[in-house]
């Protein structure tokens, strides 16, 4: 079995061969800390965590690095809408980020650095592209020259002749040439400020994860990811900064997801995102599925796919954690006791006959509902030795189930709690969150927004939750 991925530099599957034989450097785009994360940070997050448990199973020492952006234009701008100090703000959202991972079953990345906190490496960075006469000051600010750099557009595909400067990136006088991105942004009034030798300002977004990447992962390493949305400018423009201040070859793969989409009133498909403002928030959906049961949507489509977003989606997840669960649910009235969990040596056992099928599925660029496919098939190898003289077969396939789905970060939880059904707090609904979603529901029809209204009722429905609408308004019951 080897290990294959597809690099979006070049647009082809590739055999991945790090850079130092046993050792992984791993860089993802984290998030820009200034409102919830919604089910497209989830994507990133949960494939990438996926991703790092693969190569760890492989036997590979990972360093895994995703940063927080907690200087922004976006910060500052929600900061004084609300009246408080940028600072407070970006940790409240990074606490949230962390509470949202956790239930997600997303594990922390070894090193979480913070762009505030790494100024410093970032004017040294920026003062390098200057000496090397890659970089310009103007005004106060400090720009990449853009047509310095020999291979502009490889990762995206873009030329420079071809870009449209009035229709992606931002016409300024004080640039040399339209699409040159800013490095050192020069002080506004009433804005955070670092002092640095072009004058009081901030970076620009682009030139922290270069900088950030660089103190921790070395000048060059093995793989970089995050959405397919920054692949242009922002990917691009970290390789041109970076390549331009070290002078070798940064990133040797580069790993992109798809898009989450909603559909719309029309049934037409449009990336989800807060600009469009068609998101939906992770804490949002908490309140009516378990985080196991959203990353298990998640895993359900190959990570470079586009996803569409659906509750009926995420019921069909739902359904097949059921599956799963039955079977441990199962083996435990059985053994009296689920096997206990980290019991296989993967570098021994990933080549057996049962663990084979997994690993090719994983190895072919991390197929994930392939990879599903095998722990169903698994559920049903427990099901058929639930019997109480097959005990030792039937510990050693629950043991197979439990540590295939805990590569996936699934099965991991007691099944009784998986479907256990507490009327205040199953799925997060209590009584509180179900007449707010009712009043949201009774505004979306007076507003005659009819496709809402109905998403609402579904997603009370999905939690056990029955609507019963009549003149005098609407009644709800619990179901089970």
């Amino acid at each position: 079995m080897t290990l294959c991925l597809h690099n979006s530099l070049g647009r082809r599957k590739e055999i991945f061969q790090p850079l130092t034989p046993g050792r992984v450097g791993l860089y993802v785009c984290g998030i820009t800390a200034y409102d919830y994360c919604h089910i497209g940070h989830a994507r990133v997050m949960v494939s990438f965590d996926v991703i790092v448990r693969h190569l760890r199973a492989l036997g590979y020492q990972v360093t895994y690095v995703r940063n927080f952006t907690d200087i922004d234009d976006k910060i500052i701008q929600r900061a004084a809408r609300e009246g408080v100090a940028w600072k407070p703000l970006t940790e409240r959202f990074i606490a949230a980020f962390h509470e949202d991972m956790e239930k997600l079953g997303v594990a922390p990345a070894d090193v979480e650095p913070r762009a505030t906190d790494h100024v410093q490496e970032m004017q040294a960075m920026i003062q390098t592209l200057l000496d090397n006469r890659m970089a310009y000051e103007s005004g106060g600010d400090v720009y990449y020259a853009v047509d310095r750099f020999a291979t502009y557009g490889a990762l995206s595909g873009k030329h420079i002749e071809e870009l449209d400067a009035g229709a992606r990136v931002e016409v300024d006088a004080r640039k040399a040439n339209p699409l040159d991105f800013v490095l050192w942004k020069a002080t506004k009034p009433g804005e955070p400020f670092w002092e640095s030798p072009w004058g009081p300002g901030r970076p620009g977004w682009h030139i922290e994860c270069s900088a950030m990447s660089v103190k921790y992962l070395g000048k060059s390493f093995d793989i970089h990811g995050g959405g397919r949305d920054l692949i242009f400018p922002h990917h691009e423009n970290e390789i041109a900064q970076t390549e331009g201040a070290t002078g070798r070859p940064w990133v040797a793969h580069w790993l992109h997801n798809g898009f989450v989409n909603a559909i719309t009133a029309e049934g037409e498909r449009e990336k989800m995102s807060k600009s469009l403002d068609n998101f939906r928030t992770i804490r949002d959906l908490l309140t009516a599925y378990r985080g196991e049961t959203i990353r298990m949507f998640l895993l359900g489509s190959h990570y470079r796919a586009p996803l569409d977003f659906s509750f009926e989606l995420l019921d069909a997840a739902r359904s097949g954690l059921d599956r799963l669960y039955g079977a441990l649910r199962g083996a435990k009235q059985v053994l009296g006791a689920l096997p206990r969990s980290g019991a296989i040596d993967w570098s021994q056992a990933r080549g057996e006959s049962w663990a084979e099928p997994f690993f090719t599925a994983m190895d072919d660029d991390f197929n994930t509902p392939r990879a599903l496919a095998v722990l169903y098939e698994q559920a049903k190898e427990v099901n058929r030795l639930l019997h109480p003289d097959c005990l030792e077969n039937l510990r050693q396939a629950t043991t197979r189930l439990r540590e295939l789905g805990a590569l996936l970060g699934l099965c991991g939880e007691n099944p009784e709690t998986h479907f256990r059904f507490a009327a205040e707090t199953d799925n997060g609904w209590s009584d509180t969150t179900i007449e707010e979603r009712i009043a949201q529901r009774a505004q979306a029809r007076a507003s005659r927004d009819f496709a809402a209204a109905d998403r609402i009722r579904k997603e009370l429905a999905a939690a056990g939750i029955t609507l019963e609408d009549s003149k005098s308004g609407t009644t709800w019951r619990r179901e089970g």
